[in-house]
């Protein structure tokens, strides 16, 4: 059951009442023909409204397959340049413009271009958490779902660029015994993660698990019983007969693992400082008001240029061809 989402009165309209978010936006969603695809890290209103939740392969999926106007995408800029990309006529609204990604701005079209060109003969794996312009120049993009398999794919003598994600990039390394050339970008989420404090929670914990998105450091991973993608993470609290989980990534997966096992215990890994630095500041730029003000106004709306979309298109399709 959804909860009454109020914001305040429009102060350009006197007079005028709160509004109820959620029968609002389904409104306008039926008025729009929309759809709202939510990432597993937003808030817990948005992720319950959305007509979809995912990590970012479920999205692009979702987002390759759906028959709106006009998609709302409730994430970060990379993965509505994503939709974009993949629906160049339907209308891609983000709902705040400066929700960006820490890893996608560690690695800046003119720097990578100048690291490929010193890497000659190297086919070039991107991670999606990445800008279009990289993707561009991309021959492949994976996720953390498909990422190890896309590698093994690949002929044993084929040299490889793996970007951006030094940490992810490491450990598909690890899985499937390839030498890759690895971009030196990483998340300041899953980079913040406190071993140390990891470590005192399953003392405290001793019959809990933790499990482990493959972007955080090696020392974080070598204490997870499981280590996948977020929508891997959910799947495997489902399925095993444990009780209590230690979550290493962003926490906004809880929602979902909670709603999906109620009778289990979910317990946010701790960042390094007395901080909420484990939240991803940019996911949590979105809010159900931003959410419902960008389908009012129909902006922020995403574009690019069509040499940029069609140059991005090919990896990404690449990448969903690998996927199955």
């Amino acid at each position: 059951m959804f909860t009454t989402a109020l914001i305040k009165p429009d102060q350009t309209q006197p007079g005028a009442l709160p509004l109820d978010l959620f029968a609002v936006i389904a409104s306008l969603k039926k008025e729009l023909n929309a759809v709202i695809l939510a990432h597993y890290y937003q808030e817990p209103d948005i992720q319950d409204i959305a007509d979809f939740i995912g990590d970012s392969l479920q999205l692009s999926k979702a987002a390759a397959d759906t028959n709106a106007d006009v998609i709302v995408f409730a994430g970060v800029h990379f993965m509505a340049e994503t939709a974009k990309i993949l629906n160049p006529d339907k209308m891609v609204l983000l709902p705040d413009v400066n929700a960006g990604c820490s890893l996608a701005d560690t690695c800046p079209p003119d720097a990578f271009a100048e690291f490929k060109a010193a890497h000659p003969g190297h086919l070039v794996i991107s991670y999606i958490n990445c800008s279009a312009e990289i993707k561009a120049m991309s021959d492949i993009i994976c996720t953390s779902s498909n990422a190890v398999k896309i590698v093994q794919q690949i002929p044993k003598d084929q040299p490889i660029i793996f970007a951006p994600d030094r940490n992810l990039g490491r450990y598909v390394m690890q899985q499937t015994g390839r030498d890759m050339v690895l971009w030196q970008g990483s998340c300041i989420v899953h980079e913040t993660f406190s071993e140390k404090k990891i470590v005192q929670l399953k003392i405290a914990h001793p019959e809990a698990e933790a499990i482990a998105h493959p972007e955080c450091e090696p020392a974080v991973l070598h204490h997870a019983s499981f280590i996948g993608s977020t929508a891997a993470l959910l799947k495997y609290c489902q399925q095993s007969p444990t009780q209590e989980f230690i979550v290493a990534t962003e926490p906004g997966i809880i929602h979902q693992m909670q709603k999906a096992a109620p009778y289990k215990n979910f317990i946010p890994a701790p960042p390094m400082n007395n901080c909420n630095c484990n939240e991803c500041p940019f996911m949590r730029l979105n809010t159900l008001e931003k959410l419902y003000l960008a389908m009012k106004n129909c902006t922020p709306e995403i574009t690019m240029s069509e040499e940029i979309r069609l140059a991005a298109l090919r990896p990404i399709q690449r990448m969903l061809e690998m996927s199955f």
